[in-house]
């Protein structure tokens, strides 16, 4: 697909180095660091708020992104970003405790100035659906699948200011929001899968993007 495209492995922000750990404010090397706290992140507006899911149940806090790029990946001892692993609920399920072992280094999520940019930096695919990935005027749901090392424009600010002037889609899963993205990790669903809605993906996120809100 032309909105996809190979994963530079050379971009700094793309990698986990104990130097970023070192260089966060108020972190010492090696410390896990929440760049969304950080004094000078807390001046600037925030772009979007990750909701993390596990099938229906949303499982942690709502993370606030306020610098342009951010890590969301399973456990890892270096890095700025949102750890999943330190996660905790109650009695999972199976299913879902293997799914979280595939994260890996999930995802890098990137404010880029022709949208928003998921680059898939786990051993296993991702699956994406927003707004601006479906098919206008058509009724069924757009999931696209992203290979490891591959990343693609999972919200474009063009065609979203286009898009509001559409009537809302009335999906069968839940309210539709014009300014979220929904991503899952190694599991697909929609009408090309047995999962029917991203509900029934073990893991799941949430990406509520505060463009035009």
């Amino acid at each position: 697909h032309d909105e996809q495209k190979p994963l530079d492995l050379s971009d700094s922000t793309l990698s986990y180095t104990e130097t970023e750990a070192t260089n966060s404010p108020n972190t010492t090397p090696g410390e896990f660091s929440d760049a969304s706290m950080s004094p000078d992140a807390i001046k600037q507006s925030h772009w979007c708020n990750v909701a993390y899911w596990e099938h229906r149940t949303r499982v942690g806090r709502l993370y606030t992104v306020y610098e342009q790029s951010v890590s969301i990946f399973y456990d890892l001892p270096q890095g700025n970003g949102f750890c999943l692993g330190q996660l905790n609920l109650e009695n999972r399920s199976e299913t879902v405790r293997r799914t979280r072992s595939k994260i890996g280094y999930g995802i890098l999520l990137s404010k880029e100035p022709d949208g928003v940019w998921a680059y898939n930096r786990s051993e296993h695919p991702i699956f994406v659906n927003s707004p601006t990935l479906d098919i206008p005027n058509c009724r069924t749901l757009i999931v696209r699948k992203v290979m490891p090392g591959y990343s693609i424009k999972v919200f474009d600010y063009e065609k979203s200011c286009l898009l509001q002037h559409a009537t809302d889609l009335d999906y069968a899963d839940g309210p539709y929001d014009p300014n979220s993205v929904r991503i899952s990790f190694a599991k697909g669903w929609g009408p090309c899968y047995s999962r029917q809605f991203i509900t029934s993906c073990p893991c799941w996120l949430e990406i509520l993007l505060s463009n035009n809100r």
